[in-house]
């Protein structure tokens, strides 16, 4: 010690060796992370063949660990030289396969059991044995008195802690194969774990990451070493997480626990896989940490250009599942429209007009076909609603969901939805032959459509009957159906086919239709309720069957603070539907609340151009109304 201008200097120095031996046997806090690291100490020393094996002898668990290595050379120096690994001085002669650096890996055994006993052969050829024990500073070494002695190591931990004993084969392999998941492979090392408790055997394979592998990563670049990145696209978000690993071993599981990576896109459960980075330096006692110097923090500035490649691609990949999310929202609420329009009076509810391109048909002599398309669209005519435009895909590729709902419906029943079908189509559609699973089945369900309606005194009305195969095939033959009048007044013509006519009394009343329908041993009924009264509800010209085209897309538009949920655009048609409302916000938790919540918006905007000149009385009628009979069909 050395005194200069009255300050005192000098080296550190260790007070209580043997204090210091016991808290670095104790700073393993992972008993896995500790048969690791005997599993390891066997594949540094050259072995093909690993073998773990738990049991319980004399009421008493082990778990010994055999390997077919070099073993060990010198027993005295390893129980003499903690801290002081000779794989240190192999690293700097060059030899990079090896992990282990600062001998203190045997003394993790005191997480595991009480008794560690090694068994090896020295250069010699003689089998000789070291035990060390749990909180004794004593080391025992003796020969072992066999003839030939065998190749390796066998290490032996007994009796186990009361808290390990629980560790299951299974816990085990899985841990080794992510642990030494590239040590594994490299090494070609095979690891089998024994269980005798269980009478098991398992082989301890690489992990292999089941997602989509991402290619094109920019190559992240450090001045202290190579960094290998190997990441994927996660299968299951839950339990996705990147790995950083050193020379192949685990030494994070979740990099993000770290808090420079506590960010997206590291912590967003939607990536997997590994970071390699042999350069850093860990911290000694667990081997489970990183120390966060300089060269730390060029390893984080390197994997920046990753990390700004991730972020857009899971941007990226954001936007594609919430457009699938949207045409699939869509088409259900599609759907539940359709099936309503079946209940409600036809000439009621008209389809909003979409934006649709026009039909391709053949030019007539001296007549282009683009002329052609342009008078038929002027007409309110040859326009099919499942052919959206570019432009309202680009707006929001929803707009395209509606097209699966309707394409399975046949003629008859489009028909009665009001929809135009191009005569060529129809012409083609009988000429193409059906497919086996086309011809509908036997009958399921019965309907009447309407199934809801209001009159006048004294005027008609007509119904249809829709009969549907378990699958929901239209059945257009074979049924025989029968109407009558079951309660109200009123008149029914046409009571013996699949269309009868209803022609209200004078007076206002509320009638019920009752439909039957036979086919072979089967009969359904089914009924439709006609409320007649002296007022109606009038709707807006121009609202005819020849605007009927189906629904049209939406899309969102962010309006905080605003007090409106949804708008519809005419010009576009398309819907607005404002995101940052707080009922958007609220139902958007739910999955099926969403559904319902769009699907109102919908209704919403449907009876406002259906009924643009009606009060707020009757508007809020319709609303109750349509709302009802489609939110019985969403699903």
């Amino acid at each position: 010690m050395s005194r200069t201008d009255g300050a005192e200097a000098g080296k550190l120095k260790i007070g209580d060796h043997w204090n210091v031996i016991s808290i670095i046997a104790l700073s393993q806090n992972n008993p896995l992370k500790a048969v690791a690291e005997f599993v390891e100490n066997s594949i540094d020393a050259s072995a093909r063949n690993v073998a773990i094996i738990r049991g319980k002898q004399k009421n008493e668990y082990y778990l010994r660990i055999t390997d077919d290595g070099c073993g060990i050379q010198d027993f005295r120096y390893v129980a003499t030289h903690i801290g002081d690994s000779i794989k240190r001085k192999l690293k700097v002669q060059g030899s990079g396969d090896i992990q282990g650096e600062f001998g203190i890996g045997l003394l993790s055994f005191w997480t595991i059991g009480e008794t560690l006993t090694l068994t090896s052969a020295g250069k010699d050829g003689v089998a000789r044995t070291m035990q060390l024990v749990k909180g004794n500073p004593s080391y025992a070494i003796r020969e072992t008195g066999m003839l030939f002695a065998r190749p390796g190591t066998e290490l032996l931990i007994h009796p186990l802690l009361p808290g390990i004993r629980s560790i299951s084969a299974e816990k085990i392999q899985n841990f080794l194969a992510s642990e030494l998941r590239d040590r594994i492979a490299r090494s070609g090392v095979h690891i089998a774990i024994i269980d005798h408790t269980t009478r098991r055997e398992l082989v301890v394979e690489p992990r292999k990451f089941r997602g989509r592998l991402i290619h094109q990563l920019p190559e992240a670049r450090c001045p202290f070493g190579e960094i290998y990145v190997e990441l994927y696209l996660a299968e299951s978000p839950q339990e996705a997480a990147v790995g950083l690993y050193k020379h192949g071993t685990r030494v994070i599981a979740d990099i993000s626990r770290l808090e420079r990576f506590a960010r997206s896109p590291w912590d967003s459960r939607c990536i997997e896989g590994i970071i390699d980075a042999s350069f850093l330096q860990l911290t000694p006692g667990t081997r489970d940490g990183i120390v966060q110097d300089e060269v730390y923090d060029s390893f984080c500035v390197a994997l920046e250009p990753v990390e700004e490649a991730l972020g857009a691609l899971l941007e990226e990949q954001k936007r594609a599942l919430e457009e699938e999310a949207s045409r699939q929202l869509l088409n259900r609420v599609t759907r539940a429209f359709r099936e309503a329009f079946l209940y409600l009076p036809e000439e009621d509810y008209s389809w909003l007009a979409a934006r649709v391109r026009e039909p391709r048909r053949a030019p007539s002599a001296g007549t282009s076909s683009q002329s052609g398309a342009g008078e038929a669209s002027a007409n309110g005519e040859g326009s099919d609603y499942r052919e959206s435009s570019s432009r309202t895909e680009e707006q929001n590729p929803a707009t395209h969901a509606s097209e699966s709902s309707s394409d399975s419906l046949g003629d008859s029943e489009n028909a009665a939805l009001g929809e135009y079908i191009p005569e060529p189509n129809r012409q083609q559609s009988k000429t193409v032959q059906k497919s086996f699973f086309e011809f509908a089945g036997p009958l399921h369900k019965l309907m009447i459509s309407p199934s809801s309606s209001v009159i006048g005194t004294s005027e008609r009305r007509k119904f249809k009957a829709i009969a549907r195969d378990r699958a929901g095939r239209l059945i257009d033959s074979g049924i025989d159906f029968a109407w009558h009048l079951s309660e109200g007044g009123g008149a029914l013509d046409g009571i013996n086919s699949p269309y009868a006519e209803y022609i209200a009394p004078e007076e206002p009343c509320v009638a019920t239709i009752e439909l039957r329908a036979s086919q072979g041993d089967i009969t359904l009924t089914a009924t439709a309720i006609i409320t007649v009264t002296a007022e109606l509800i009038k709707r807006a010209s121009g609202t005819g069957s020849a605007q009927r085209r189906g629904l049209p897309g939406y899309t969102y538009k962010k309006a905080p603070g605003e007090l409106w949920r949804s708008r519809y655009d005419a010009e576009n048609a398309i819907i607005l539907i404002n995101n940052a409302h707080a009922d958007f916000i609220h139902a958007s938790r739910q999955p099926m609340t969403k559904l319902r919540y769009i699907a109102r918006l919908f209704a919403k905007e449907l009876v406002l151009a259906n009924f643009p000149e009606a009060s707020r009385e009757e508007i809020l009628e319709r609303l109750v109304e349509l709302t009802l009979y489609t939110e019985e069909n969403l699903k």
